[in-house]
């Protein structure tokens, strides 16, 4: 069963489709196949309590304790049944199943005195918010492979109030904690289930491979801060698709470090797949960046529907950063009530500390965009290069974004950039040819 806003998404849009054709039929479900798994146990086994006031802490912790000591042949599926457990942080193991029954909710507690603190990530050097450690997901796996979160789109709730309250008032001791975050793990599948109102980033996949995120719904309201819905990071061989995001930051942003400590870490975020993806942020719908000092490459972004955006695509990154971000092709989106269509920018973000050299430039390069339209949005785009590294082989076409006006937007603003451009409506700037001459984009044309 599909979370109920995605079937409202894919009921409307068969009805009454975008102008852009309609979503293919291709999957990255055989990334990581789906596990059947015959040893199945139950939360209620080990005490845990669905009634919203009992913690569940022990139960869980015992549940996953027993999977990972016992190991049966093909792993264990955890059941949690009907009902609200509210808990504090667990940690899951590998070769198993965290299957959430219609009607299940894994809540949060919001006392943060006894949240756990744990290292820094290496390739960020220190929180992503404030010096130091940074509170661990509540949801965490890490070193694990073979391991599925799904169910019958049961809701796993950050209870996130208290965390973003700290943060507007500054008394965050160390970074918020993700919702779910997998840490040097493979083989994850993350399906059918709903995530809400995260403290910070909702599902972060880091040093990690072959992992897959489908028919998720993802929930926060607008002016929750840094709420992103799905942050591959420093990872490889991922796919999110089919889901509906609607947080308070960008959707799905594609990371890899940050500043000096990313590009001493160096690992590169790389062959990661979105599509069928919509929803509505106050921020980007697809980002890459800003952190990406370990690199980004081989992005493909596709057949995506965005509502009330601050940005549709943003590609963002910053002196200081090094690294690269190269071959990526986004195409297939529909956007409405947007402040910008596209942006590629090279003065976004900030640094985790003055260690950084500012003679690391980032090289943004090969970037296809293409199959774009927009309606009621304020300005086409921007694409602001380095004056040292300017922006190479930007490849524009077939880009159609309207004003709420007027037919036109406000026109595009651009330096430090080249490339080629091709039926873009308006014309994007005097720095992308319209004629092909170096050939750069004559697969896309």
């Amino acid at each position: 069963m599909l979370p109920f806003p995605l079937f409202i998404f894919i009921f409307f849009t068969t009805l009454f489709p975008s102008p852009l054709a309609v979503a293919d039929l291709t999957t990255c479900s055989g990334i990581v196949p789906m596990k059947y798994r015959n040893d199945k146990i139950s939360i209620a086994d080990f005490g845990g309590i669905g009634d919203g006031r009992t913690l569940n802490t022990r139960a869980f912790r015992a549940a996953i304790y027993r999977i990972q000591h016992l190991r049966r042949r093909g792993g264990t599926l955890l059941y949690i049944p009907p009902g609200v457990y509210l808990t504090e942080t667990f940690n899951l193991t590998s070769h198993m199943t965290l299957y959430l029954a219609k009607g299940a909710v894994i809540k949060a507690v919001q006392d943060s005195s006894n949240w756990p603190v744990i290292a820094p990530l290496p390739s960020y050097g220190r929180g992503r918010e404030r010096p130091g450690g940074r509170y661990i997901s509540l949801i965490h796996g890490d070193g694990v492979h073979d391991v599925v979160i799904t169910g019958e789109n049961g809701t796993i709730d950050g209870q996130g109030d208290a965390w973003w309250n700290m943060w507007r008032t500054g008394t965050l001791k160390y970074t918020r904690p993700s919702l779910v975050e997998f840490v040097n793990s493979y083989n994850i599948i993350i399906s059918n289930v709903m995530f809400l109102n995260s403290p910070f980033w909702n599902i972060h996949p880091v040093y990690c491979r072959n992992v897959v995120v489908r028919y998720v719904t993802i929930l926060a309201p607008r002016d929750s801060p840094n709420t992103d819905g799905v942050d591959p990071d420093s990872s490889n061989n991922v796919c999110i698709e089919d889901s509906y995001i609607s947080t308070g930051d960008d959707l799905v942003a594609v990371k890899s470090g940050w500043d000096e400590y990313g590009i001493a870490y160096g690992r590169c975020s790389y062959d990661i797949t979105i599509r069928r993806i919509s929803g509505s942020s106050p921020f980007a719908g697809v980002a890459v960046g800003s952190e990406a000092s370990g690199g980004v490459a081989n992005v493909l972004a596709e057949h995506l529907n965005f509502y009330d955006m601050g940005v549709g695509i943003n590609i963002k990154t910053n002196i200081g950063r090094g690294g690269f971000i190269k071959n990526i092709t986004v195409s297939n989106v529909y956007m409405e009530n947007s402040r910008k269509g596209l942006k590629i920018a090279g003065d976004a973000g900030d640094h985790p500390d003055d260690k950084f050299d500012p003679n690391a430039l980032p090289i943004v390069k090969d970037i296809t965009i293409k199959n774009i339209w927009g309606v009621n949005v304020q300005q086409a785009g921007s694409i602001y290069g380095l004056r040292d590294s300017p922006f190479t082989g930007i490849c524009l076409s077939n880009i159609n974004l309207r004003g709420a006006t007027r037919p036109r937007s406000v026109p595009w603003t651009c330096s430090y950039v080249s490339g080629a451009a091709s039926l873009v409506s308006p014309w994007p700037c005097s720095e992308l040819t319209s004629t092909d001459q170096d050939g750069l984009c004559s697969d896309n044309f």
